[in-house]
């Protein structure tokens, strides 16, 4: 009896163990939790899959690169180059003076005329004067009665017959005299007007026997020889020249002459910034007039620069000018250039590296860090270059 009732008991616990298990409905939610990790699993083994998968395949190649630009470069021959500096100017006279009366009167003397040649002194005109001349021929009488005066006093003072007081008054005669004189011939020398310097009359605007005001002006002289061709250079070429450089100076009538370099001014021009040079021209005929248009070409220190045809020029990322060249590395720099000289034939430059590798042609279609092809550039491309920029300057 005992034992039945332990039986109800356990069957009992058991049912109660049972039915607090299904109020709990963890039943339902073990299948869930399952179906929802298989789930989440997916995406990640099928990403595993695809990485094998991805890694049984052979690796695609890269996409292939743009292939390089082709350049033409030449490596040009390095000379000893005299840097030509050209300028615009005019010839002027050596000196120029406008000669004028410093006394007022009617002109009595006119020797000169336009285009004759006067040394320093001559008589270019003269006005009357005729009370200064009889004023000065009367004061030589004076002087020379004095002079006589004063011989025959040291002759009787060296006999004893003659004070020394005496022999002093008649030197004081003479030198008053002589002043006398002196103060007439002056008077008579402002009524002359003489050439200051070797020249040529280049205008009278007078005539013999007119009257002229004190101050007019009776004439112009220049100094023709040496003629002066006068320019003036820039800020960058001044520290190239210096005295003594010769010049060759073009006419506008085509005519050349030779000159030196005899002044060079230290003082700039407010205005324009440049610097007065002048070229000093022997021209003992006078065939080089002044006030003529000419082109002054300065020969300053030779320098080491190539010769190239004006296309290679380009400019750089700043504005200046320069070339593009390949360095060893096969990529494009960009060099500034110093002009040296423009010639017919090309450019004449300087500040290039001795082994740079100049692009002369392909240099306007790349940049600065651009790898390249380089291609050596034969001589009928260059020649052809030449030609083109000698032909685009005639």
């Amino acid at each position: 009896m005992p034992r039945i009732r332990f039986h109800k008991l356990a069957a009992i616990v058991v049912l109660i163990g049972f039915a607090a298990w299904m109020a709990t409905g963890e039943f339902s939610s073990v299948g869930s939790a399952a179906v929802d990790h298989q789930k989440a699993a997916e995406p990640a083994k099928a990403q595993d899959a695809a990485k094998a998968q991805d890694a049984g395949k052979p690796k695609a190649e890269a996409e292939p690169k743009a292939p390089l630009r082709t350049v033409a470069v030449v490596t040009p021959p390095r000379k000893t180059y005299a840097r030509a500096i050209r300028v615009s100017g005019l010839t002027e006279a050596d000196k120029r003076a406008v000669l004028a009366t410093r006394v007022a009167g009617v002109i009595d003397k006119l020797p000169v005329k336009q285009g004759d040649h006067v040394k320093t002194g001559d008589l270019v005109l003269m006005l009357a004067a005729e009370e200064k001349i009889s004023m000065r021929d009367n004061a030589k009488q004076l002087v020379a009665q004095r002079q006589a005066e004063l011989d025959a006093s040291l002759r009787l003072m060296k006999t004893g017959n003659l004070p020394k007081l005496q022999l002093d008054t008649a030197r004081s005669n003479l030198t008053l005299a002589q002043s006398q004189l002196d103060t007439a011939q002056a008077e008579l020398d402002r009524n002359e007007v003489k050439a200051p310097f070797d020249g040529v009359i280049d205008r009278v605007p007078v005539e013999l026997g007119s009257s002229v005001m004190q101050g007019g002006e009776v004439a112009t002289i220049l100094k023709l020889d040496p003629v002066i061709a006068r320019g003036e250079i820039s800020e960058r070429d001044l520290g190239y020249l210096k005295l003594g450089d010769k010049a060759n100076v073009r006419l506008v009538s085509g005519q050349t002459v030779e000159g030196t370099v005899r002044y060079i001014s230290r003082d700039a021009s407010s205005a324009t910034r440049t610097f007065r040079v002048e070229v000093a021209i022997p021209n003992a005929d006078g065939s080089v007039p002044a006030g003529m248009t000419a082109e002054i070409q300065l020969s300053a220190l030779p320098t080491d620069a190539v010769l190239l045809p004006r296309s290679v020029v380009t400019l750089g990322d700043k504005g200046d000018l320069g070339i593009r060249a390949v360095g060893k590395d096969n990529k494009v720099a960009f060099f500034p250039i110093d002009l040296v000289d423009d010639t017919p034939t090309g450019l004449v430059l300087g500040g290039i590296p001795a082994d740079a590798r100049i692009i002369v042609a392909g240099q306007e279609l790349v940049k600065e860090g651009d790898e390249v092809k380089p291609v050596e550039a034969d001589q009928a491309t260059i020649n052809k270059l030449i030609g083109e920029a000698t032909a685009g300057t005639q």
